[in-house]
């Protein structure tokens, strides 16, 4: 498996990273981040030069890493500025420093060639950090290639039967979809429309609506790894009143960012944002364990696909329908962006 190495990806929220050292690793690569007194995001090589012991498990002295092992202390920068027990530091002592970006309360982390490291090319999401939205988030680590939570996420109809009684209708599985895809930007887009359908507890408890309603579930996927769906959803009969007017839907933003870490697992960060009952904790209370049992029943369906996978390779062939023309838009993007840096993920 490969990945595509010069592109933005989600490392963690904004909320994660600290004064104290946060590990992850990204595309096979063992990251350590941490802030700067002065606030800034760092990201280096969690790897001592000197006997490659991590420096997520060492020390901050100020802006430094002060390796927890044999004192080796690296600056943001990644350069080595002390050595224990000699005046004079080797000119290769240092660590890799990985270009990083902060926007919409995401870190953002550059691994490929630095000098194409284009921080305007980053996609948005604005509401994770619009105050007139109220976000819940989360991160599901997933035993799984990022492939799969691709396929998982351009394909809702499998919310139907994977999600009954939190999110899933018969109506979601059962309308056709819309795909388009802007080969200038690399964006692809899926929407299916309802009309008249069952509202599902998820959107019953938090928004109040009893009865039937029109559900729109409009998919952007800004790949490799932004995907954002902008759900909407009106009493049947109401929405929307005229073209382009939803004034009386209730909109959440529902937010995943899909970063590889190894070739057989991934970070799977979610996030809802909504701009109705803002200020109620009971609803981002159930929101957030609605949600979190969702992705956590797509993360037990996954990692068996992984396994089966794995231990059947070539055995089976896949089938396609109607419904994938999304998916296989999303894996003809990927694998451009991936023969444009091929580089072998690291097993």
């Amino acid at each position: 498996m490969t990945f595509a190495r010069d592109q933005w990806y989600v490392a963690a929220f904004s909320n994660e990273v600290g004064r104290d050292l946060l590990a992850r690793t990204v595309l096979g690569e063992p990251l350590v981040f941490y802030r700067t007194e002065s606030g800034a995001a760092v990201a280096l090589a969690d790897r001592c030069v000197h006997r490659r012991y991590p420096l997520s498990e060492s020390r901050l002295d100020g802006d430094t890493v002060v390796c927890g092992y044999h004192g080796f202390t690296y600056d943001p920068s990644g350069a080595c500025v002390f050595v224990p027990g000699q005046q004079r530091i080797p000119r290769t002592a240092r660590v890799a420093a990985y270009p990083v970006v902060e926007q919409d309360t995401l870190v953002w982390v550059w691994i490929g060639d630095r000098d194409r490291a284009d921080a305007s090319t980053i996609p948005r999401a604005p509401w994770l950090g619009d105050p007139r939205y109220t976000t819940v988030r989360g991160m599901a680590p997933l035993d799984a290639r990022y492939s799969l939570l691709v396929d998982n996420l351009m394909d809702l109809s499998h919310e139907t039967y994977l999600h009954g009684g939190y999110i899933g209708t018969p109506e979601v599985a059962n309308t056709p979809i819309t795909t388009e895809v802007d080969e200038d930007r690399g964006v692809v887009y899926v929407s299916r429309h309802m009309d008249d359908a069952e509202c599902p507890p998820f959107y019953a408890r938090s928004t109040g609506i009893q009865g039937r309603i029109t559900r729109w579930q409009d998919i952007e996927y800004h790949p490799p790894c932004l995907y954002v769906l902008h759900s909407r959803i009106a009493p049947q009969g109401v929405y929307p009143p005229a073209e382009g007017d939803d004034d009386q839907a209730f909109h959440a933003e529902i937010v995943y960012a899909i970063t590889p870490s190894t070739a057989h697992t991934t970070y799977d960060f979610w996030a809802v944002a909504r701009d109705f009952a803002v200020d109620d904790e009971s609803v981002s209370e159930y929101l957030y364990q609605s949600n979190h049992t969702v992705v956590m029943q797509d993360v037990t369906a996954l990692n068996i696909l992984e396994r089966v996978i794995t231990g059947e390779p070539e055995r089976y062939q896949e089938l396609s329908i109607n419904i994938d023309t999304g998916g296989l838009a999303a894996r003809r993007l990927l694998a451009r962006m991936v023969e444009s840096s091929t580089v072998e993920a690291p097993r």
